[in-house]
This record gives C-alpha cells, sequence and structure tokens, in this order.
C-alpha cells in the first residue's frame, strides 16, 4: 500500500527511530511488510483546486532503523494514497483543527483515515470523555467559578483540566480551603471566558493512571501503569522508572469494551483509556501512545505487529467495500 502518516513536527526534527515514539514503530512494521510509507506534518497539507494535497518525505529502513530522505520532499493528492494515519499531538488549536477541514476534501471512497478526522474533529477527549460518564468520577465542564467552587465544596478535592492540551499540560490540583483558589480558577478559566474539565480528584492517583488501549471494538490484555515522577501529582516524564507493568482484570475488559465499540462506531479506532481506581479520566484519540517498547518488554510481545496486522485488515476490507 502507499500510506502517508501526518506526525507531530517535533517528531519529523528527531525522526531517526525513536522508540518511545508509537509512530514509529507503526512505520518500521509497515515498511518492513513492503508498504510505501511517506511522512508529512500538518504544515506541509493543502487545498488545490479541492482537491487534498500533501508534500511528502520518502521513508525507509537502514540497519532496523527508519529515515527519511530530505531530498525527496515531493507533492502528492492525498486520494494517491490507500491509507493515511493522522497522529499530530495536540494541543487541537486552530491550526490542528484547520488541518481536520483539508481532509474533508478527501474522497473517503478512495482512501481510509485513522483515526477518522471529522470524528477526531467532534470528539474533544476531556469533554465526550463524559459519554461514557457512568465510567467516570463525578465531573462538569464549565466557565463558571461559581460552578467550580460549589463543585469543590462538595468534593473537597478536584482536578481542573484545560480542554486542549496533553500531556498533562495545565493540570491542576485544587482542595478546598486553599487560598489560591481564586487565583488558580481563574487562571484556569481566562476570567471565566474559557471551559474547562473539573473532575472530582481519586486519592488512588497517587499509584498512577493506568493506560487501557483499544484497538477497533477490541481492549488489548496489555496494559501499563504511568506513574507521576519530579514531585508531580500526575505523570509528565515517558521514561522506564515511570512505566510499569499493570494488568486489566476481566471485570476491567467488559467494563471498557462498550467504549471502544461506540468509539469505533465513530471512526475511532485507536484510543488510549486513562484510568484511575477503573474510572476513565480522559481518552486520548488524536495520537494516542500505545507504549509499544515498554508493553514488549513487559509482556514479551510485538504489540507493533497486532496494530500493524490490524490497520492493514481494515485498510484492505475499506478497499474491497468501495469497489
Amino acid at each position: 500500500m502507499n500510506i502517508l502518516f501526518i506526525i507531530d513536527r517535533i517528531e519529523l526534527k528527531y525522526f531517526e527511530f525513536n522508540n518511545l515514539v508509537t509512530n514509529f514503530w507503526l512505520i518500521k512494521s509497515l515498511l518492513k511488510r513492503g508498504n510505501n510509507v511517506k511522512i508529512a506534518t500538518i504544515d506541509l497539507l493543502k487545498l488545490k483546486n479541492q482537491k487534498a494535497c500533501a508534500s511528502c518525505y520518502d521513508t525507509y529502513l537502514e540497519n532496523e532503523n527508519i529515515y527519511y530522505s530530505k531530498e525527496s520532499l515531493h507533492e502528492y493528492k492525498v486520494e494517491d494514497f490507500q491509507l493515511v494515519m493522522f497522529r499530530p499531538d495536540p494541543p487541537v488549536d486552530m491550526d490542528y483543527i484547520s488541518a481536520t477541514y483539508i481532509f474533508d476534501f478527501v474522497n473517503r471512497d478512495k482512501t481510509f483515515i485513522m483515526n477518522d478526522t471529522s470524528a477526531i474533529r467532534n470528539f474533544n477527549e476531556k469533554l465526550h470523555s463524559t459519554l461514557f460518564n457512568d465510567l467516570m468520577p463525578p465531573n462538569i465542564v464549565t466557565a463558571s467559578k461559581s460552578d467550580i467552587i460549589e463543585f469543590l465544596k462538595e468534593n473537597d478535592e478536584i482536578i481542573l483540566k484545560p480542554l486542549n492540551q496533553c500531556f498533562g499540560g495545565g493540570v491542576m490540583y485544587l482542595k478546598n480551603g486553599d487560598k489560591n483558589t481564586a487565583v488558580i480558577i481563574n487562571s484556569m478559566t481566562k476570567n471565566e471566558k474559557e471551559l474547562i474539565m473539573v473532575q472530582k480528584y481519586i486519592p488512588q492517583a497517587v499509584y498512577g493512571d493506568k493506560r487501557v488501549l483499544i484497538l477497533g471494538e477490541e481492549v488489548l490484555p496489555y496494559c501499563i501503569q504511568k506513574v507521576s515522577s519530579n514531585n508531580d501529582f500526575k505523570f509528565c516524564e515517558h521514561n522506564d522508572n515511570n512505566i510499569l507493568k499493570a494488568v486489566l482484570s476481566d471485570e476491567e475488559l467488559e467494563q471498557f469494551k462498550p467504549v471502544a465499540k461506540t468509539l469505533n462506531s465513530m471512526g475511532i479506532h485507536m484510543a488510549g483509556l486513562d484510568v484511575i481506581d477503573g474510572k476513565i479520566i480522559e481518552i486520548n484519540v488524536t495520537s494516542p501512545c500505545y507504549f509499544i517498547k515498554e508493553i514488549n518488554n513487559h509482556f514479551n510481545c510485538h504489540l507493533e505487529n497486532i496494530i500493524t496486522d490490524y490497520i492493514e485488515e481494515k485498510a484492505k476490507l475499506h478497499k474491497l467495500c468501495t469497489v
């Protein structure tokens, strides 16, 4: 297949195989299977005569590593590719949203997009987690200081999250009675002008959160625990010391399967649930990290091949269904 990966700018800058990055494992696996994989960033997307285009670089394998050729930048129609993997990182700002608009001009009969860009645009990783509110801690989405103070009084300890950041960016902890309460709320909401997610704090967060991996309609049996670092209360540093092996119970596998089915029906085939004490705190759909290096080491498996099997099968089924 001809495959296009839309990756993050920082991943392009440091493209040589980085075993912490999900995209690189997938690109390597796809190249090993004889696929033609090109890469681009959202600033290389274009719309010409109502046709979505991208200036792309070639990728290649050498000594078990992946590289891209800086001299190979050429423009293609997106519909020249059977598959697009749309995986730039948040923040989901207007630059990101505009990139998803470009793919509105792609004929889905010709090109399969994973995750579907319309679905990503329509799914906020914090706010739309409330589609599964029975699986979440108590929460509200608001810009109102009085709403947040009332919620704080009811729950004693809360977490405040901006709606469009990632990797714990901007997330704050607040305890009832804190003298900085007004300052923190005003800062988070831009003086009551910006919506935020507010959740009841879960005490088990001191032990970190599980990353539950969804692929299609299935919850994968592999799982890791992300623990906090640098005296923070949240995971914010990707290294071996902060990523531990975790186990999903049969109950958890069943509990999250309806989430997988719902997301898959929306065009979100790859997702990562962040879970504390059985409760979903957010759902990662933009460029979910599958922690492939760590899972391979902990479970003695090759997760990249499992994911690549799924990607290739979905793309081939899509082609058969649209012929």
